[in-house]
């Protein structure tokens, strides 16, 4: 097998740029108030059920399919 020829490039630089710009992200960023975050969980809440009733949707599909094509 050929030797991989990729060496990531980690110098000092590069890391401390990296957190600069990790760092300036968490200044934009700010608590939310108590309806932002009631509104956000509602809307995860509401994807996290959606997903869930359509793959029990399809899992009952599946395990009931075999069965009506055999009869």
């Amino acid at each position: 097998m050929a030797e991989s020829t990729f060496e990531p490039k980690i110098t000092k630089k590069r890391v401390g740029q990296a957190i600069r710009a990790h760092l300036r992200v968490l200044k934009l960023t700010k608590k939310p108030s108590r309806e932002e975050f009631l509104t956000i969980a509602k809307v995860a809440g509401a994807g996290i059920l959606a997903v869930g009733a359509i793959g029990f949707v399809i899992y009952v599909l599946l395990s009931m399919l075999p069965q009506w094509v055999a009869k």
